[in-house]
């Protein structure tokens, strides 16, 4: 039998980190559709967040992205961010979006580009710093789209040089987490394309390094949950970029197109420890169509509903059907925690925290969306390039 009040005091523990650019325009690479009241500012981006975590309760950090959000003052930033209830989290960098980096970043050809790219990595370190921020996050979209068009393992090498060097600059308590992604936007090779390859260069790096697994960064029918169950397994599992996806990196609501896969990833983490560890739980998600901040919320329920979920199997029935060979009954334990109704179960936990039992709902009454529209006039919205 599953203890009631432990999956209450679990849940209750639970921490999900929302991301600065969900909260401005977004789009694809055919159009961005603008949306009234969407932030003007890296602050303003905390006052939206501030009021996800007032609702959700389980949204303490907000995660920036340089130099969509840079500062003359990150210190200032930090504790407006704290007194208005949440924390700066994770620092993610960009070496995606300069004419530079046509080739690669830190895997480009030219020592002068490389240089640069770096430097901008170690320049987030120091953002981490004076934001007290714990992880470094590494996306690279270095890769090539012919073959020929340079070294593979040359572009290895580089790679392991760059990310060493930044390492060493790393402080005590800091992190630095490497993600990955099998393709976009080269077409013929991706330099970090695989949990792997960032497996490979995080176990050389050392145990700051940890791997970023993105849910939307597979390939079709890949089991996401046997890479969460190996890397928990090495102690490599740094955290998640939560978002679903359909075809490609869509980066849609966590949970939309497939929540049995976000349950049995969810399995998988409370069964290694994860849920009680180190592993940073992050939304990566960007919100083209549907408002910022409702989004959002719902994102962080959906997450929430399938922690409930996995906290509710009967890890004790599903040992003894998997030690009898019992393949219908193991199937079946799993099942019926997937196919409870936990809405219920966290609508109490939220009420014992002193929140609304229904944060969309509560959002809703507190006018703040027409709030933001109303005095959000002028002005251009912050990140995204939009």
């Amino acid at each position: 039998m599953t203890d009631l009040a432990a999956v209450k005091a679990a849940l209750k523990t639970q921490a999900v980190e929302t991301p600065s650019w969900a909260y401005g325009n977004s789009g694809t690479r055919f159009k961005v559709f603008a949306q009234a009241g969407v932030p003007r500012s890296p602050w303003e981006k905390l006052q939206d967040a501030a009021q996800v975590h007032a609702f959700t309760g389980v949204a303490p950090t907000v995660a920036l992205h340089i130099p969509w959000d840079t500062v003359e003052d990150y210190a200032a930033l930090a504790k407006y961010a704290e007194e208005r209830g949440v924390r700066l989290g994770a620092i993610n960098s960009n070496t995606f979006q300069d004419d530079d980096y046509k080739l690669g970043s830190i895997c480009h050809p030219d020592a002068a580009v490389r240089r640069k790219a770096v430097d901008h990595l170690l320049r987030c370190v120091d953002i981490m710093d004076a934001t007290g921020s714990r992880d470094l996050k590494l996306w690279f979209a270095d890769g090539t789209n012919y073959p020929g068009q340079d070294d593979i393992r040359a572009r290895q090498d580089r790679l392991a040089q760059g990310l060493a060097e930044v390492y060493t600059r790393l402080g005590e308590g800091q992190r630095m987490l490497l993600e990955y992604k099998f393709f976009e936007p080269a077409f013929y090779t991706t330099d970090v394309p695989d949990w792997g390859t960032a497996y490979a260069h995080c176990l050389k790096l050392g145990y700051k390094a940890q791997v970023v697994v993105d849910t939307g960064h597979h390939a079709p029918g890949t089991n996401i949950e046997f890479i969460v169950a190996t890397l928990l397994r090495e102690g490599k599992l740094g955290g998640f970029d939560f978002n679903s996806r359909f075809y490609a990196d869509d980066d849609l609501m966590v949970g939309a197109a497939d929540p049995f896969q976000l349950f049995r990833i969810m399995c998988e983490v409370v069964r290694g420890g994860g849920f009680t560890s180190e592993v940073a739980f992050m939304l990566d998600q960007c919100h083209n169509i549907e408002p910022k901040i409702p989004a959002i919320i719902r994102s962080v329920m959906n997450v929430q509903e399938a922690t409930a979920k996995a906290l509710l199997v009967d890890r004790e029935a599903l040992a003894a059907a998997q030690g009898a060979g019992d393949v219908l009954g193991a199937n079946a334990v799993l099942m019926d925690a997937y196919n409870t109704d936990v809405r219920g179960l966290l609508a109490e936990v939220r009420e014992e925290s002193g929140l609304d039992p229904d944060p969309m709902a509560a959002y809703a009454r507190s006018g703040w969306g027409a709030k933001i529209v109303a005095e959000r006039v002028g002005g251009e919205q912050a990140g995204w390039g939009a």
